[in-house]
C-alpha cells in the first residue's frame, strides 16, 4: 500500500468518525488507568459498569488502597480475570504512591514498572491521556491493520512498528482510535460491513463480504 492511499484512509476514517475517543468513561488519567487495567480480554461495557460504581467511592490511589484487595474485588468481580487484576490494581496504587506522589508518570518506561501494565497499556495511557502520537495495538488495530493492508505484520510489535512508521503525521495522534473504532464497528471479525465501509475501495482485503 502506498502514502496517498494511506493518507486519504484515514482522511475518509476521520471524516466518518469525528470523535475518535476511547469509550471507556473516565474523569481523571489515575481513572483512565485503571479503566484500561481492566479492559483487557474484557469489553468496555463491562467496564464502565464496575466503575460507574467503584469511582465515586475510590478514585484516587490512595483510596483504592484503602479499599483493599477484597473490597476493590467487590466491585470488579464481574470483569473478567478480576482476581489477577484487583491484585495488580493494588500494587500498582502501592507504587503510585510510593514512588510517583500518586501520579500517573508520563513516560512508557514508568508506566510499564507499574503492576499490570504492559506496554499496549502504556501506550494508551500515553496516547489517550498525555496526547503522545503513538500506537497500542489492540486486536481490533491489529484485524484492520493487516485486513486492509494498512500495516501488515504478524505480531502486534511489527504492526506497531508498521503504524508508527506509515501512519500520516497529522493523523498519528487520532490513528489509535480512529482504527480501534473501525474495527469494532465496522470492519468487525466475523463479517466485516463491507458494504457500508468508507475505504472499502482503498481496502486490499480480498475476500470482502457484501449483503446479509
Amino acid at each position: 500500500m502506498n502514502k496517498d492511499k494511506r493518507l486519504e484512509i484515514f482522511k475518509r476514517l476521520a471524516e466518518a468518525i469525528p470523535e475518535p475517543v476511547t469509550e471507556l468513561n473516565y474523569s481523571s488519567t489515575f481513572e483512565l488507568l485503571i479503566a484500561v487495567v481492566l479492559s483487557a480480554q474484557a469489553t468496555d461495557k463491562s467496564v464502565n459498569k464496575a466503575t460507574a460504581k467503584l469511582f465515586p467511592v475510590a478514585n484516587t490511589p490512595q483510596a483504592i488502597v484503602d479499599l483493599g484487595e477484597e473490597g476493590l474485588k467487590d466491585y470488579i468481580k464481574t470483569i473478567g480475570l478480576f482476581n489477577s487484576k484487583g491484585a495488580n490494581i493494588i500494587k500498582l496504587c502501592r507504587k503510585l504512591l510510593d514512588d510517583f506522589q500518586g501520579e500517573v508518570p508520563q513516560t512508557r518506561e514508568e508506566l510499564e514498572s507499574l503492576a499490570g501494565v504492559g506496554r499496549k497499556t502504556a501506550n494508551v495511557i500515553l496516547n489517550t491521556a498525555f496526547g503522545q502520537p503513538v500506537m497500542a495495538v489492540d486486536t481490533h488495530i491489529f484485524r484492520v491493520s493487516n485486513r486492509t493492508g494498512i500495516a501488515p505484520g504478524k505480531n502486534v510489535l511489527d504492526v506497531e512498528a508498521k503504524l508508527d512508521k506509515n501512519v500520516p503525521k497529522e493523523y498519528k495522534v487520532d490513528a489509535h482510535h480512529l482504527l480501534i473504532l473501525h474495527g469494532r464497528y465496522t470492519c468487525i471479525a466475523r463479517k466485516p460491513r463491507c458494504g457500508s465501509c468508507v475505504i472499502e475501495d482503498l481496502c486490499e482485503f480480498k475476500e470482502k463480504v457484501y449483503g446479509a
